[in-house]
Formats: C-alpha cells, structure tokens, sequence
C-alpha cells in the first residue's frame, strides 16, 4: 500500500468501503484480519460480507450472502435487504450487473418495495439559522425537505463535471435557458454536480439538485417533482446520451426529439439521412472489430480519422495512416460494443473546416452564424480558433452550406438549437458531422450577432416560434469576431502541445 499504518485506520470503513479502488485493495486483509482494520469482532462477515462482495472483474458490486440468499430474485427483493444495498451506495446499475437483470427491473422493484430516495436541504447557512434555500442532494432517510410550489415546471440537465470538451460554455446554455424559463413563469429545476458552474450558483434557478447525471439519478428528480417536460440540449453530450433512456422511461423531452439524435449519431441512419438530402459526406464506416475496421479503412483509403462514437470533446479520436496504427487503435485506445462502434472516415487533407450554429423552431430555420476555422479540417473545432463572418469561403460554397443546413434541420425536425460540421474542398461542401444540440460556440456566436440564441431555443422548446420574437434570418455582422482558444500547456509540463482531432483546450 505505499503507507506506514492501514489507509482504513484514517478513515472510517464505512467511508473506505465506498472506494472501490480502496475496497478492492483492502479486502483481502480485512477478511483476514478484521481486528487490525479497526472491526469488531464479525462486523466485515456479518454486515459486510453478507450485503456485498467485490466484482475483482469490473470493479462493480455483486450481491452475496443474505441479499441473494433473501430475495432469489423470485421476483421480490426483500425490502430490508435492497434498502441496505442503498443505503451502502450502490447504484440500480450495479444491482442489475449483480443480479443478472435489467437496471430498469431493479428500479422498478425497489419503487414498489417503496425503496425511494428522499431529498434534503444543503444548510447555506452553517446552522446559524434556518436555511430555505432549495438546494437538495439525496439520501435513502427517512426525512424529505423537498418543497412544493404548485407551478409549472420544467427540468435542466447541466453538463456535469468540468472535463476537456465538457465546460463553461454548456453551463453558459443552461444558465440562460433557465433565465428564458423564468420569464416565461415556469418554475426551473436544474440539475447538476459541478460546484464550479454558475448553474449550481443556488440563485439561479428555482430548485436545484445537486445529483449525478445518470439515468437512476435524473429519474428519481423526476419523480419527485412530475415536470412537464426535460431540456436535455443545453448541457452537452452527457445528458443527451440520457435522452433515450429518459423517453423510454416516461419523461417527456421539450425540443429535439432522441429519435432526431440516434439519426444524428447513428452513422448508417446519418449516411441514409444524407444520401436522401443528396448532400456529400466522406467515404467512411463503422466497425466492432479490428478486421472490420482494417477492411473499411482499405476500402475508404488512408488516412482515416477514427472515433468512439456518442463523445464529447473528440475523446479518443486519432488520425490513422496505416494498418499497425489502426490495429493498435483498435486494441488498446478504446472498449468497442456493438451499440458503440468505431466511427471510420476518409480524412480531407488541406481543406477548410466550418460550424455552422442554428436554431429551428420545426418551420423557421435561422442561421446563427457560419464560422471559419483557422486551422485546417482535423484540427478539433474546440481548439481550432474561427472568425464569424467568413473570410474566404465564396458565395457559392456559403449559399450551400446555408442549404444543407436547413434541409438537415428539417429533416431532422429539430427544435431548438444544432450544430454541423463542414468540410470544404476546393468547390466541394461535406458534411462531417451534426449535433442536434447547443454547441460550445453558441456563446460565442450570440455575443458576435447580439442574440441570445440559448434563450431563444428555450422559448422554442417550450413551444414559441422564432417569428414571434422576430429572428427569422441571418444576422451577419459587420465587424469580424474571432474565437481563440486557451491551452493548459504552462501548467501541464510535458504534454503533447501538437493539435490534432482530439480536444486539449480549456
């Protein structure tokens, strides 16, 4: 263990035995030595031991001794037992991975057993006095401090934790999606985990749950508070990976619908999507394998730019040249499902890359602007700096990839913001990718044409149309704006400072 005494003589076991990587180092001592950890006499065996054991496979729980032996499975899980689970913090996904079911067949069990988190006030004021601001976090107790208003409600999804490609610029969405709520008298429940944001500033909305973005955690929010619908656009790709899981469920989802999503993420629906529209994409494929991933690089010809698909942030996306680069790619850089294929395209060398963001209403498409990159295509657009208008695009290419735009949102009935990402070579327009979501440049774009296009798309979600506020076409500035990004170099010594498709800024 690297320590002079037991990590667990620190610290309490019941906070160690949240840690996996604690647990899964620890465990073998404990069970042999139980007293050494600080355990009375059978405490680990009796009440440990019999609620969990550790998966040494996955790092995940496994449900042993008296939680099996209790329930079966068959098909009640004994109320005590689950609600032990639960308190020691184990997720409905970990309980299914344990029991051999579905997450969904965990969740509904444990609501019928009535096993259902209450909601506590976090205490702004250090207990001088009583604290009412609505500011909750979850806990399998007894007591829920959650407070009902009677209006109407809607729910925002934030980002979730700073990462690469995960930052301010999504809260920046949030924040002003919540502010559109306001005026409009909806009372607005964001959620998110991240302290650092100015969503999580308790002022900012009318409710906010500091809760995990996953799908047990979301829905569990929801059914406390039965909003009438869940923006899901504004926080980025974490909470639009929930989408589907959330309809699925029941939840209502305001704006862009997660069939327009999976169309958008799916790359065979995407191809079919653009060779009905009759507009360009690089050759390119999907694959669950390296032979199959080999095969479609030959067929589409090196080089190929190679991703996971359903990311934020370019995460794990490599320029490949040839066959070892791609097999090792393949092996070792990334996990391959079959419902998360390795997304393969023919690579454009020396063309110009350019977003595109738009708002749509489902009649009105309106383009907020189209930006220029600096930086050639393969350059990820988060680090690549642009210039809104463009300076060196000729009308013809513009007027394209002005239509292309409105016929994908179009098609994809998209309501409420989108992003798309062009190639251009010589006088060829290709589509690389869209997001029926706000993108980070939304910022950006609202400030360079005095629009606010997240508060906008907020209105159209909820059922406005853009003629209403009289933003029915391009606003395109007279002055140039340029967006420049900013590196974690001076601080991260020693990092790879060369720019390629996986993201680096900050």
């Amino acid at each position: 263990m690297g320590q002079t005494r037991p990590l667990w003589m620190a610290e309490t076991f019941d906070m160690v035995v949240r840690d996996w990587s604690h647990l899964a180092a620890c465990r073998d001592y404990i069970e042999q030595n139980p007293a050494r950890a600080g355990l009375d006499g059978d405490q680990f065996v009796m009440e440990r031991r019999d609620v969990l054991m550790l998966d040494d496979g996955q790092g995940e729980g496994r449900q042993a001794g008296s939680l099996a032996a209790e329930s079966g499975w068959q098909p009640n899980l004994q109320r005590d037992a689950l609600l032990r689970a639960k308190k020691l913090g184990f997720s409905d996904r970990q309980l299914a991975v344990a029991l051999n079911t579905s997450e969904n067949e965990v969740r509904e069990q444990r609501k019928s057993a009535g096993v259902i988190p209450t909601y506590r006030l976090v205490d702004t004021c250090a207990a001088e006095f009583e604290a009412y601001t609505p500011y909750y976090y979850s806990t399998y107790g007894d007591e829920n401090e959650r407070r009902e208003s009677g209006k109407r409600k809607i729910m925002i999804l934030g980002g979730g934790p700073n990462r690469i490609g995960q930052g301010i610029e999504f809260d920046y969405c949030c924040v002003h999606a919540a502010f559109a709520l306001r005026e409009l008298g909806f009372e607005t429940i964001m959620v998110n985990s991240n302290p650092e944001t100015v969503s999580t500033d308790y002022d900012t909305s009318d409710k906010l749950y500091f809760e995990p973005l996953t799908l047990e955690d979301v829905l569990n929010i929801y059914d406390q508070e039965k909003p009438e619908g869940v923006f899901v656009q504004f926080g980025g790709q974490t909470p639009l990976n929930l989408a589907g899981g959330l309809k699925a469920a029941g939840v209502p989802i305001l704006g862009t619908q997660p069939e327009s999503i999976e169309t958008a993420e799916d790359r065979h629906l995407f191809a079919a999507m653009l060779d009905k529209l009759g507009l360009r994409q690089t050759p390119n494929g999907s694959a669950i394998s390296t032979e199959e991933a080999v095969a479609i690089a030959k067929k589409v010809g090196y080089p190929v730019l190679v991703r996971p698909s359903f990311v934020l942030g370019g995460r794990a996306m490599e320029l490949v040249y040839n066959d070892e680069d791609l097999q090792r790619y393949m092996t070792s850089a990334i996990e391959v499902t079959p419902d998360r294929p390795v997304l393969i395209d023919r690579f454009l060398e020396d063309a110009i890359e350019v977003d595109v963001d738009c708002i749509a209403d489902g009649e009105t498409t309106v383009i907020g602007a189209i930006m220029e990159h600096i930086e050639e295509a393969g350059i990820h657009s988060g680090d690549s700096a642009c210039v809104i208008p463009t300076f060196s695009l000729p009308g013809k290419v513009l007027y394209e990839i002005s239509a292309a735009t409105k016929a994908m949102a179009q098609e994809l009935d998209v309501r409420g913001l989108m992003n798309v990402q062009f190639a251009v070579k010589g006088s060829d327009v290709y589509v690389l990718e869209v997001n029926p979501r706000a993108s980070r440049t939304v910022p950006f774009v609202s400030k360079a044409i005095g629009v606010p296009l997240a508060k906008l798309a907020a209105n159209v979600m909820t059922g406005k149309s853009l003629r209403e506020f009289g933003f029915t076409k391009e606003i395109v500035p007279k002055h140039f704006s340029v967006k420049e990004a900013v590196f974690p170099f001076l601080r991260y010594e020693g990092v790879d400072i060369s720019l390629g498709p996986e993201m680096k800024s900050t």
